[in-house]
């Protein structure tokens, strides 16, 4: 018997969907039904999405989707708008912007909260827009709404994973508002990237003992901010890196999740170690996140302070090469998904 064809009222699109948990095999590109808009929602043809680590813990089922959220994968966008709901105000048929999402981004089409979308920067291409929404409110809110890092010519921060998606988004920013910047990462090019993009100290976790050479450079004072996604296994190298009232925010755990610290050192420093995630943040903390960077940071990518540094673009299809590209880390900056 041939297959039923899709009702008259029903809007299909191509989507990659994860068919089940597993390997990047699983990431397979079906027709599925278009996303319908609520009321304060709006509908963007998308033009590009970008990978995230989320992506591949949600594709190996560790990381499930919010509650109420698309089921494919994908946390950013750039597109077009094609539809907005009647409460929507501020924008309209054909413009250009980009979201935050919390799912539905590998996609042609994806519905999201009108609070979750901003105008693509000045000066920035559509495809390039799609890597920043992630990066820009991961880092606003994590480096400097939580970790308070200041304009201060002393302060200082050191990111572990420089050159990611988000450390060479970091890297630029912490610049750009006049900090110090360390960093790590496990080959000479990728510090070498690190180094283009305004890095101060550039270390080879794989050859040198950071916290050695953090105390070096400080004269052993530390640093006064450490974004760090290794999570346990550099826990307590971390807090011995810190400077008096330092600040250790934690936002992922390739290096595990249960670790053992000798709790003295917070307390004679007064340190403060925090985690945090972006994508199960309510939607009002998500829009507060983006009025800041839209405010803070956008402006820096208009007068090209900040630029996109994108290691390979893929077609939508593709998305499992990606996925392997991502996973092997021999990437520097975002892995794009072109959507025809």
């Amino acid at each position: 018997m041939s297959e039923p064809k899709p009702s008259v009222t029903e809007t299909i699109m191509k989507a990659i969907v994860i068919t089940e948990e597993g390997g990047p095999e699983v990431l397979q590109l079906q027709e599925v039904e278009e996303p319908q808009i609520k009321d304060d929602e709006v509908l963007i043809r998308v033009a590009a999405t970008a990978l995230n680590r989320a992506d591949v813990l949600q594709r190996q089922g560790k990381h499930p989707p919010p509650p109420g959220a698309s089921e494919l994968p994908g946390l950013e966008c750039s597109g077009v708008i094609e539809a907005v709901g009647k409460e929507v105000v501020r924008y309209k048929v054909g413009d250009q912007v980009c979201a935050l999402l919390d799912g539905g981004g590998y996609a042609e089409k994806v519905a999201v909260h009108h609070w979750q979308i901003v105008p693509v920067p000045r000066n920035c291409s559509m495809e390039d827009a799609a890597t920043f929404p992630e990066a820009a409110c991961t880092v606003w809110s994590t480096v400097f709404m939580m970790g308070h890092l200041t304009l201060q010519s002393d302060h200082s921060i050191l990111i572990h994973g420089g050159s990611s998606g988000i450390g060479t988004f970091t890297i630029q920013l912490a610049k750009y508002r006049g900090a110090k910047v360390f960093v790590t990462a496990g080959s000479e090019e990728k510090l070498a990237a690190c180094k283009e993009l305004g890095a101060d100290v550039c270390i080879n976790y794989k050859t040198e003992d950071f916290v050695s050479r953090v105390k070096e450079e400080t004269k052993g004072k530390g640093v006064d901010v450490i974004l760090c996604n290794v999570g346990a296994s550099y826990l307590q190298r971390n807090i011995e890196c810190l400077n008096f009232n330092g600040r250790l925010i934690i936002i992922g755990f390739m290096g595990g999740t249960i670790s053992e610290i000798n709790l003295a050192a917070l307390l004679a420093k007064r340190l403060t170690v925090q985690a945090a995630g972006l994508r199960s943040r309510a939607m009002k903390n998500k829009a507060l996140i983006l009025s800041h960077v839209e405010s803070y940071v956008w402006p820096a990518i208009a007068a090209g302070k900040i630029k996109p540094v994108v290691y390979k673009r893929l077609p939508l299809e593709e998305a499992a090469e990606g996925h392997r590209i991502m996973e092997s880390s021999k990437h520097i900056g975002k892995i794009i998904l072109r959507v025809p």
